[in-house]
């Protein structure tokens, strides 16, 4: 396991929105899509999120590592969650959604902004408040011919 901090320069930051989304109206994170991307990004290059609908990500905060499902609606990609498992991730209704209770602890709501950092593009994330510093602890990214067999088992 490393450790590798938000100021790092192989960690690429990513201004994301918080909106509201869906029936319940509950906050979610708003991705911004490829374009938006290239200007938004503190660093790093229009790909750093490496991320589409469906893909589950471990999404860092508070010093815990939770689960994240990507969804998408007509307007783009979102983070509507964070877990504890990847199972919980993938049917949300069965967990508790930690993405809500850190928004609420950190009076985000609609219309706020927070930092995505890009630590493993395509699977691990940070999310943090901007002018704050965070430190991941990041297990190494599975080798891609098995990411690639798990994603294809998964469907």
């Amino acid at each position: 396991m490393a450790r590798i901090t938000s100021d790092d320069e192989s960690v690429a930051a990513v201004r994301t929105d918080v909106v509201r989304s869906g029936g319940t109206r509950r906050p979610c994170l708003r991705l911004p899509d490829d374009d938006a991307l290239a200007r938004r990004l503190e660093s790093g290059d229009a790909e750093a999120l490496g991320v589409s609908d469906g893909d589950v990500i471990r999404l860092s905060f508070d010093r815990e590592t939770r689960y994240a499902r990507v969804d998408a609606d007509s307007r783009g990609r979102l983070l509507r969650g964070a877990f504890d498992n990847r199972r919980l991730a993938r049917s949300p209704g069965e967990g508790e959604n930690r993405l809500l209770g850190w928004l609420r602890d950190h009076d985000r709501a609609a219309g706020d902004t927070v930092l995505l950092d890009v630590v493993v593009s395509g699977d691990a994330y940070g999310l943090r408040l901007p002018g704050d510093r965070s430190v991941y602890d990041v297990d190494a990214a599975p080798r891609g011919s098995l990411a690639d067999i798990a994603r294809d088992l998964d469907g």
